[in-house]
């Protein structure tokens, strides 16, 4: 894979999980996080990507034949109607439920809806309220 280019967030550089059931995965990510317009990457039969998140079958190099336990990821989401829409693509491509979208105790305006992704991952939209971003990412050119 010949990378000339990467954005990156400010915290987060990238998270693996390591999946039972890698085609399950990729309908289910491919759904949620084309409702918050990341594409997805990769083509290998073992792994696909999106922005600073890999997601990888127990067969790829980069696992080590070992399955993940249970994770918590959250996904930044652009207004409330994302996260309301990233909820429902998430249940429809075999998600469950783990937290409706609603507003949560963290900060002010903190709006968010958890699911659980097919393997038990814990997997979260938030929009954090009205805020000024400034970057949309970091861009590492190589």
């Amino acid at each position: 894979m010949e990378t000339n280019q990467l954005h990156r967030g400010r915290l987060i550089d990238h998270l693996q999980l390591v999946v039972r059931d890698l085609k399950a995965s990729r309908a289910f990510y491919t759904a949620v996080l084309e409702v918050l317009e990341v594409p997805i990457g990769g083509t290998a039969d073992s792994y696909f990507w999106a922005d600073e998140l890999f997601v990888s079958s127990a067969s790829s190099e980069a696992a080590l034949g070992e399955l993940t336990g249970r994770h918590h990821l959250a996904f930044q989401a652009k207004d409330r109607a994302t996260v309301d829409a990233f909820h429902r693509a998430a249940l429809a491509h075999g998600g469950r439920d783990n937290g409706a979208p609603g507003e949560r105790p963290y900060h002010p305006g903190y709006y968010a809806a958890f699911v659980l992704d097919p393997d038990g991952n814990n997997i979260e939209a938030v929009y954090h309220g009205e805020a000024k971003r400034s970057a949309p990412s970091v861009v590492v050119d190589f």
